[in-house]
């Protein structure tokens, strides 16, 4: 990630619409998981996610990031168990933790299948990952570039390289379907022309306005009720007993 989108990064992701939305699908995500389970934050950046799951009751947390500047952020909020690491060697035990989650990260990561199985690995028998990917390669675009993604996923592609890593899918769909078309208009007609990232502070209408249309979709993703398309793929992915 560039050093200034990394620092504009920071400043929104506390209270960002988009951030505030998937954080908030995370934890339903994780509504019937043991508040003492030990749960890894794969790509913590800030730690805004850790402290979410501290605020809902989850006591044994722990996080990576590859950048200096995000893991003293955390530090800095006081939070532990956080570490400079990357994703496809992760430095813990084999069947350590309960549960990994990876926000935006894979994508990230040169060697995806490498990273899946240092997860699979760290996972217990039966433990989850919970996986958001960036989707369709038709979205790609200067904030892409800038955020430095390898790629984003095909559903197809998103299945098998999870099949392929050794994991067993428990759900698989795409997040963010009612701002699909917003988003392909905004990146194929303006950010494909000047290349530029798309992280941006909205008034504080507009951004509790779309936090209010991602938890709906959240609500009714709860239910498990399926959309077509989306600006991200998730899945839950279980280690074999």
């Amino acid at each position: 990630m560039e050093e200034y989108y990394e620092i504009k990064y920071h400043e929104l992701e506390e209270k960002g619409w988009w951030f505030l939305g998937r954080r908030d699908m995370i934890l339903r995500l994780l509504k019937d998981v043991a508040k003492e389970a030990r749960i890894l934050d794969i790509g913590c950046s800030g730690g805004v996610v850790l402290l979410d799951l501290k605020r809902h009751g989850f006591t044994n947390i722990y996080g990576i990031d590859t950048s200096n500047r995000a893991i003293e952020r955390c530090r800095t909020r006081g939070i532990q168990n956080v570490f400079v690491a990357d994703g496809r060697r992760t430095s813990f035990e084999d069947n350590f933790f309960d549960v990994v989650i990876a926000s935006d990260t894979l994508e990230h990561i040169e060697g995806e299948r490498e990273a899946m199985r240092e997860w699979l690995r760290i996972l217990k028998p039966g433990g989850r990952a919970i996986v958001f990917v960036p989707a369709h390669m038709f979205l790609w675009s200067g904030h892409d570039v800038a955020n430095k993604h390898v790629k984003r996923y095909s559903k197809k592609e998103f299945r098998r390289v999870l099949s392929e890593s050794g994991f067993e899918i428990e759900r698989l769909g795409y997040w963010n379907f009612m701002l699909f078309f917003p988003a392909f208009l905004s990146r194929y007609f303006i950010l494909h022309k000047d290349g530029g990232d798309q992280l941006y502070s909205a008034s504080e209408f507009v951004n509790g306005l779309l936090l209010s249309l991602l938890r709906f979709e959240n609500f009714l993703l709860a239910l498990g009720i399926r959309f077509p398309i989306g600006v991200s793929l998730f899945c839950v992915a279980r280690k074999p007993l």
